[in-house]
């Protein structure tokens, strides 16, 4: 179950960086739902759930705001997949049963692939499509989205294994018909 956690808070993490990171450290914090191994056990500091908190704030404003969100994606293009590699990596009992290295690079792959996809093909032709109009309440979905997400994941592990399975699947399915289009049309 905890290798389906870490996946679900890396995905997250491609959405969202801080709240995935602020739902584990406050539930590392409050409950016994995960308990953080050294070094990771340091996001359990009220400084860190602080900055958390003021981090989650600021990228929830400037994700709302036109040529800002814009921004704000460039400079999520680094820390989203660094996030992810941490959350992976600091998932409960996941870094000792796998490699450090391998659990960083996981991570890594996963959140940073769900924030290629959210801002190199869903943010562009939401934007392209309803010119604009339809970033903010996008943004709060993927706000949302990430809760959950980052909440079920260290909750019911197995929800978030096949939920990510079934998006994989349509994931595949999508690509591959749109190649068999582009086979068939090559305009």
């Amino acid at each position: 179950m905890d290798i389906l956690a870490a996946f679900g808070l890396s995905a997250s993490a491609g959405l969202n960086a801080y709240i995935p990171l602020l739902v584990v450290s406050l539930l590392a914090k409050f409950t016994n739902l995960i308990e953080l191994s050294d070094p990771w056990r340091a996001m359990e500091s009220w400084w860190i759930i602080g900055l958390l908190i003021v981090l989650s704030v600021i990228e929830f404003f400037a994700d709302k705001f036109p040529a800002v969100n814009h921004v704000n994606d460039i400079i999520q293009s680094f820390i989203r997949p660094t996030a992810g590699a941490i959350l992976f990596a600091a998932s409960a009992n996941v870094i000792t049963e796998i490699h450090p290295v391998i659990s960083i690079a996981a991570g890594l792959l996963i959140a940073g692939g769900v924030h290629a996809i959210k801002s190199l093909v869903v943010r562009p032709a939401v934007t392209a499509t309803t010119a604009g109009a339809a970033n903010v309440p996008v943004s709060m979905l993927e706000d949302a989205v990430s809760t959950t997400l980052s909440v079920l994941a260290v909750v019911l592990p197995i929800v978030v294994g096949v939920v990510l399975l079934a998006f994989a699947g349509l994931l595949i399915w999508w690509l591959s018909k749109r190649a068999s289009k582009r086979r068939k049309n090559p305009d």
